[in-house]
Parts: C-alpha cells; structure tokens; sequence
C-alpha cells in the first residue's frame, strides 16, 4: 500500500514515517481494496500539550475514510487513528457482506 507523509510547518523524521508506514500498511488485514492513503502531520501553537494533530485519509473504492486525532505525541495519534480506522473498515466489511448474502 502506498503511504503518502506530509507534514506541515516541520520536517518529520525518518523514524516517524517508518512507524507510520508500519501502522497504516497493517490496515491491509482489515480490507483490501485500499486506493491510496494520505498521513497529514501538524503542530499547533497552543500551550496545551496535546498540540499534536494527525489526520489519516484512507481511499477505497466509492469512499474516503478520514480520521483525525489530537494528543501528545505522532505516535499516540498514529495509534489511535490506526484504531478508529481498524473499527470503520470492519463495519464496511460486514455491510458488504451483509449485501452480497
């Protein structure tokens, strides 16, 4: 699956963007008819410390799957939305399912 990284207002590290390819690549278990995935990174100018945003924008056929989660870190973003997209693409694999029947 292609992963396509942008980051903005910062350079992201090669270590990020291999632990986010790993993550998102991991999705291939949950569905398999993926376009093309986007990972948008973003640093907000709060003094909050959950200034982390991460958006995740997964293609498949007829649809696009957006995920977007704020916390501390791009790890603990990447893990949660990898969650919350785990749970979306389950429930339109039953629904295809569920049709096909």
């Amino acid at each position: 699956m292609k992963v396509n990284v942008q980051s903005v207002n910062f350079n992201v590290d090669r270590k990020l963007v291999d632990f986010i390819e790993s993550k998102v690549s991991g999705l291939d278990k949950y569905y398999d008819k993926f376009i093309g995935t986007d990972v948008y990174l973003k640093v907000q100018n709060t003094s909050e410390k959950e200034n982390k945003i991460t958006e995740i924008k997964v293609n498949v056929p007829g649809d696009e799957l957006i995920v977007k989660k704020q916390c501390k870190s791009f790890e603990e973003g990447i893990d949660s939305a990898v969650d919350s997209l785990k749970r979306q693409l389950n429930k339109r694999k039953e629904k295809r399912r569920a049709y096909s029947n």
